[in-house]
């Protein structure tokens, strides 16, 4: 068989294999795209939320803006604030399959890293590799009875085959160094610290540098966060809040077990351990509101403790912390100091931390009363 033969068995085979690449793909979005069938009361139920939810939000935040604060005025920020969140297939094939979209220096020279080194690196030698196989396997065929070169050495493709892999390696390996060394770059003196502490199973936010005031955070079920046009599983009672565009020092520490303060979009994970004090620098470049979990396995409960991080310009942080009773370093006090909120959840019923596991419910939502003895006892049975 001639090569012009071969070449075009080769290029009928690829032409082939896209076809059915084309048909798979769009048969995908057609999927996606098409209404869940499965469960259309379910569908109808959260779309009126939905719906609900955006009437019950404008008419709370007037403006459409914010939600006021019952305590000293503050207004937090509305759904609309929301950022970083995954992406639908049916809105944005691509960009579904990659990251979230980042919101600090780190996250976005990791996200860049990944479009434009590694997926190209990976596209193109997963390329090359199955175009040298097609033409193995078409000019090389049994009933061509043709016989491969027998050479065992080849000084100039073993030199490729080495040098090649060097520089692909090398090309990967200085961005990659580089990130790892801006993720552990010590926070400023000047860093405004905050300690997140995990507890079974909710979060709880110290500011010692304003006072030392808890804010203790526990997942808000589900029907009242579709209630405030915040997604389900994710949204809090209280959020962390933080000033945006300065450096923060997060310092993470588990009260009972290993928990993980991950927040996907500011491309932040650190371990909360017990014992031990963990700490990592934070800057979030845009007012917003962010969501993490808990990406330890922590207990029964590790499913129900988000994480959700609002970032405010400097002086309404400076609102927010008064409103909470916390003092500022300059001199402007917040009225009465606060108490420091005791670890315990906010949830009535709920236990506090190292307690009693505490009853799954159906629904999926926020921790609701501990087990007695006895439920404890038949539960270990």
């Amino acid at each position: 068989m001639s090569i012009a033969a071969a070449y075009r068995d080769i290029r009928r085979f690829l032409i082939a294999v896209l076809a059915v690449a084309g048909l798979g793909l769009a048969a995908q979005a057609a999927i996606a795209a098409a209404p869940d069938t499965g469960a259309p009361a379910a569908a109808t139920q959260t779309e009126a939320a939905a719906a609900d939810t955006a009437t019950g939000a404008d008419q709370a935040a007037g403006e459409g803006d914010a939600a006021a604060d019952s305590e000293g005025g503050y207004e937090h920020l509305g759904p609309e604030w929301i950022k970083g969140q995954p992406t639908a297939f049916e809105d944005n094939a691509l960009k579904s399959m990659s990251f979230q979209d980042q919101y600090t220096d780190d996250g976005q020279f990791a996200l860049g890293m990944n479009n434009y080194i590694l997926a190209p690196v990976i596209v193109f030698i997963s390329a090359f590799v199955f175009f040298l196989l097609l033409v193995v396997v078409v000019r090389y065929r049994r009933r061509e009875g043709r016989e491969p070169s027998r050479t065992t050495h080849n000084t100039l493709i073993e030199v490729i085959w080495t040098l090649v892999p060097v520089l692909i390696l090398v090309v990967i390996a200085v961005p990659s160094i580089t990130l790892l060394a801006r993720q552990y770059k010590t926070a400023p003196a000047d860093a405004i610290t905050i300690k997140a502490t995990g507890y079974q199973w909710y979060w709880g936010y110290t500011y010692p540098d304003q006072g030392g005031f808890e804010v203790i955070s526990n997942m808000l079920p589900k029907e009242e966060a579709l209630s405030r046009g915040e997604p389900a599983q994710l949204a809090v009672d209280n959020r962390m809040v933080v000033p945006v565009g300065v450096p923060l020092r997060i310092q993470t520490f588990g009260a009972d077990v290993i928990h993980s303060f991950s927040v996907p979009s500011l491309w932040f994970k650190v371990d909360a351990v017990p014992g031990r004090l963990n700490e990592r620098v934070l800057t979030i470049q845009e007012p917003g509101i962010y969501y993490g979990q808990c990406s330890e396995l922590c207990g029964a409960r590790h499913g129900y403790m988000p994480i959700a991080i609002e970032a405010v310009p400097m002086d309404k942080w400076r609102q927010w912390v008064l409103s909470k009773g916390g003092t500022f370093e300059e001199g402007v006090e917040g009225g009465e100091r606060a108490d420091i909120q005791a670890p315990a959840s906010a949830t009535e019923g709920a236990p506090a931390a190292g307690g009693a596991p505490t009853a799954a419910d159906d629904g999926g939502e926020a921790p609701s009363v501990p087990l007695d003895a006895s439920d404890a006892a038949d539960t270990a049975a």
